[in-house]
């Protein structure tokens, strides 16, 4: 079983610089992922714009609207994401700022993946470039939109940069963990459209312990700051997947070693999701058998 940092102790003061200020303070903490090498989980994290009440529904399961690619051949270009129901209101509140966890893979931690070419892909399956691995698991097409809540109105964000990365069926990240360091699979960045919207497929992750099933994300003000390796994010953060769809999940064949580790964790346990998930959980729609559509509002 991989084993992961989960009290490391870092405090993230200077995300709570970032929510007050973000605009205005890009150019000043443009290295403050570097200081925000904590675990995956962490006991002391920002919360003020986390909301008090969580959802208790869990959503439900139906065929997705389009059915995930197929497993990639090679590495995948960019693609425009089609437009979707996002059940989130973005006028509910900024994404919550979150740690961004010991495997970054953003330079702030040993490798740096967003340097590399074949990074901006829709497919984040495969690995790239010299590496050649492709994580299996259920099929997940996760649909964002981000929006820009800087104004005194709530606009898509056009032209925002999304880097997202996860760990693959069996709790491993790629770049760092035993089994899977050779790989740069389930990375990879995406640029939304006029709409604020990207796509990524993916597959859902596995459940190690301690942590909720998730994945990290960053946004970048364009893809030129996401790829350009040191720049300034609007906003890292993480989301969360219903605890229904997990269950289904993890009952399925490949996932056996995380259906005790799902069983030991609850979203109010959880050191990330505990203070609030209302507006991280992905809504989704599917099935264990054809895959999930997940879909989530972004606003920074």
């Amino acid at each position: 079983m991989t084993q992961h940092d989960h009290d490391l102790g870092l405090r993230h003061d200077l995300p709570r610089i970032l929510r007050t200020g973000r605009r205005g303070l890009l150019g000043v903490v443009g290295g403050v992922g570097a200081l925000a090498v904590a675990g995956c989980a962490t006991d002391d994290k920002p919360t003020a714009s986390k909301p008090t009440s969580t959802p208790t529904s869990t959503p439900t399961s139906t065929p997705p609207t389009s059915p995930p690619a197929s497993p990639p051949s090679g590495p995948a270009g960019t693609a425009t994401a089609t437009a979707t129901a996002h059940p989130i209101d973005p006028k509910a509140g900024e994404i919550p700022e979150e740690t961004q966890g010991p495997f970054p893979g953003n330079g702030t931690n040993g490798p740096d993946v967003l340097t590399e070419a074949g990074v901006v892909r829709r497919d984040i399956r495969g690995s790239f470039g010299r590496a050649s691995g492709v994580a299996g698991g259920v099929p997940v097409t996760l649909r964002m939109r981000i929006f820009d809540l800087a104004g005194t109105d709530v606009t898509p964000l056009a032209g925002a940069a999304v880097y997202v990365w996860q760990c693959d069926r069996e709790g491993r990240y790629s770049l760092y963990n035993d089994g899977a360091r050779d790989e740069n699979y389930l990375r990879g960045v995406q640029e939304a459209d006029a709409d604020g919207n990207l796509e990524f497929v993916t597959v859902f992750p596995g459940c190690y312990p301690q942590r909720w099933p998730h994945i990290h994300f960053e946004v970048y003000e364009s893809l030129a700051h996401a790829t350009r390796g040191a720049a300034p994010k609007l906003r890292t953060s993480q989301l969360a997947f219903p605890a229904g769809v997990s269950a289904d999940v993890y009952a399925s064949a490949g996932y056996g070693a995380s259906v005790p580790n799902f069983e030991a964790i609850t979203l109010d346990s959880d050191s990330i999701f505990r203070d609030g998930y209302s507006l991280q959980m992905v809504t989704m729609t599917g099935s264990v058998a054809d895959g999930y559509v997940a879909t989530l509002n972004v606003p920074v």
